[in-house]
């Protein structure tokens, strides 16, 4: 029986969701598995700014390096980790059945009205701003239990923002001393690609892959990502994009929250969707 090799972060998230990938490929293609478990810049520089230091690619450039190498026949990764553009040579293989997508906002256990929220994304200041004005914002690092850790124990900010599908994926559905409160689309949009796991591999093998994953990720994410890729979006910028069934929920610093229509077809030319929705939304 032939073994995949896939390559992971050594995160406890990472490798809860290569188990994930693991198992489906074990029943989805009869093949045996085994992980390559990799420490990814994003990891060793723990005190980086991903604002600052321009996060995308910061947790995927080793796993990529190693599917170019042969060292690894595929790579998990969180697709909101994943870069608008990738090596020619590589290609998004699938994604598992989406996830919650939404963010959770974390709370100090008590406290209703947060005075200090850490987080690193602009995405989520300006938008939990909205929802608190007047808040103030630091960065905050590591792992889900450590930044809940520095919520509930060490009291490091008042609160701080999570994807519900880590915490989900992690088993975590409550924690000692902190709230969990789940943000609808209406006040918090998520990031593109935001509770899909995507598999990545070779181009030359990705026809290896084509019936093996979730047909409806693959096309919302297909919608998000074009949005991406237009607006050239990383981590400095505040853009969020979540495609459902009909309706894209849009969250960029210059036209604030937005919801607009959808139809089926709009999913079958994602690039020129993108292009006329955002000149839809003013940009040029």
């Amino acid at each position: 029986m032939q073994k995949l090799i896939l390559a992971t972060r050594k995160s406890p998230l990472a490798l809860a969701q290569t188990q994930m990938v693991a198992a489906h490929l074990r029943a989805a293609l009869g093949v045996e598995t085994d992980l390559l478990k990799i420490v990814t810049t994003g990891d060793q520089q723990a005190a980086w700014s991903l604002e600052t230091k321009g996060g995308k690619g910061l947790f995927t450039g080793e796993l990529e390096a190693a599917l170019q190498r042969g060292e690894a026949d595929v790579a998990v990764h969180s697709t909101k980790d994943l870069p608008g553009d990738m090596p020619a040579n590589l290609a998004i293989a699938g994604y598992l059945p989406r996830e919650d997508p939404r963010d959770v906002l974390v709370l100090r256990a008590g406290v209703a009205q947060p005075k200090t929220i850490a987080t690193g994304s602009p995405r989520r200041r300006l938008q939990i701003a909205r929802l608190h004005p007047g808040v103030e914002f630091s960065e905050i690092r590591g792992n889900v239990d450590t930044r809940l850790r520095k919520i509930g124990e060490q009291h490091v900010a008042d609160g701080t923002i999570l994807a519900a599908a880590g915490l989900k994926r992690l088993g975590i559905a409550n924690w000692p001393n902190v709230e969990f409160h789940a943000l609808g689309f209406q006040t918090m949009v998520p990031a593109v690609g935001q509770g899909a796991i995507a598999i990545q591999c070779r181009a030359a093998d990705a026809a290896r892959y084509a019936t093996a994953f979730d047909a409806a990720t693959a096309r919302q994410v297909a919608l998000e990502r074009a949005f991406q890729a237009a607006l050239g979006g990383g981590c400095h910028t505040a853009f969020g994009a979540h495609a459902t069934a009909d309706t894209l929920h849009f969250f960029h610093e210059k036209t604030g929250l937005r919801s607009l229509p959808l139809v089926p077809g709009d999913f079958d030319r994602p690039a020129e969707t993108a292009a006329r929705l955002l000149r839809t939304l003013g940009f040029s």
